[in-house]
């Protein structure tokens, strides 16, 4: 059982991954040695605030500021446990 990310938490990009945008799949993906994954335009505006500078909350403020319509947390918080159980993120040691 996965623990559940936290607000305070710092999410980065684990080193075995790379994250960039992908202008032939006209979006952003996930590469690592084995292949790629190609992330939604919602996913990928998550992943790239994951930064290592970041909390939680700061990635889900930003967000929200920016589609200020809808209210992402949960989805936020979903998204990146579901990146934490992939392992393509990590959370930042204090």
């Amino acid at each position: 059982m996965s623990e559940e990310i936290q607000a305070g938490d710092i999410p980065e990009l684990a080193p075995t991954f790379r994250f960039q945008w992908e202008e032939v799949q006209n979006c952003f993906v996930i590469l690592y040695p084995e292949g790629m994954v190609k992330l939604s335009q919602s996913a990928g505006e998550i992943m790239k605030r994951c930064d290592g500078q970041q909390s939680a909350a700061d990635i889900i403020s930003d967000i929200n500021s920016q589609f200020s319509d809808i209210d992402v947390e949960d989805d936020v918080f979903q998204f990146l446990k579901q990146a934490k159980e992939n392992g393509w993120i990590r959370i930042k040691p204090e």
